[in-house]
């Protein structure tokens, strides 16, 4: 059985007609990540209605408020398992004050983290040193770094603070070449594997809406690109997904 790690199913036309398809290809459980205060009761609705289903609660740094001092107030809400998706975004970003208040929300929401002792979910793009830095500066915290597309030096540097490392459908694009070079080298034991729905659809689905039954793709190009069998990556990335997000076990 497939873990979807990371999906946004709020986000989704018909989000349960999602799941059944998804359980259909043997994926049985997701985590819906919340990325707003504007939609997060949406996020936990979904998750409190649907077995298999866990939540996520955080500010993403494409809606960053500068206070998410707001996500304290969930943390404590049935299937929570994590804080996030937060982290930083310079990829469209230029402005130097914007950049500050993505580092500032992206502090704050660690700490978070770290008084709730729950992991986090980390954003990070066109922003390696930065993202580096602020995880460094909080030793206490561990996660995941997901829909990676960052450098192997960036992802050692991670795996070396004990995070996870969790590949996309990217994985399946012509030219995503650094990201399949990561994927050959993440260590079995911090692999996880997402969706990122309704985005980023996988190779044979390109052009359409993702969603979590497609992790499924992601997970049969991914372990024939490590030279393992499905069922053993299947295997892995589920106990993966259940040692780093142990509220859902």
């Amino acid at each position: 059985m497939f873990v979807d790690s990371h999906c946004h199913l709020n986000y989704l036309q018909e989000p349960l007609a999602a799941l059944t398809r998804a359980r259909n290809r043997g994926v049985h459980e997701t985590l819906c990540i919340g990325v707003e205060q504007a939609s997060i009761e949406a996020v936990l609705d979904i998750a409190h209605q649907q077995q298999g289903v866990w939540a996520s609660v955080g500010e993403h740094p494409g809606s960053c408020s500068g206070d998410a001092a707001w996500v304290a107030d969930y943390l404590d809400r049935p299937k929570v398992v994590a804080v996030g998706e937060m982290g930083l975004d310079y990829h469209y970003e230029e402005d130097p004050e914007q950049r500050r208040r993505q580092q500032h929300t992206f502090t704050q929401q660690l700490a978070l983290a770290a008084a709730a002792q729950l992991p986090v979910i980390v954003h990070t793009r066109a922003a390696e040193a930065d993202t580096l830095a602020i995880l460094e500066a909080q030793p206490e915290v561990v996660g995941v770094l997901h829909c990676f597309t960052e450098s192997w030096a960036m992802a050692e540097a991670a795996l070396q603070m004990d995070y996870y490392i969790s590949i996309s459908g990217i994985v399946t694009f012509r030219n995503a070449h650094n990201v399949r070079e990561v994927a050959k080298q993440v260590p079995e034991d911090r692999l996880l594997i997402e969706t990122d729905a309704p985005w980023l659809a996988p190779v044979p689905h390109r052009g359409k809406n993702n969603e979590p039954a497609f992790v499924a793709d992601t997970a049969a190009y991914l372990a024939q690109l490590r030279g393992v069998s499905i069922e053993s990556l299947a295997a892995t990335t589920r106990e993966n997904f259940f040692r780093l997000f142990a509220r859902a076990a």
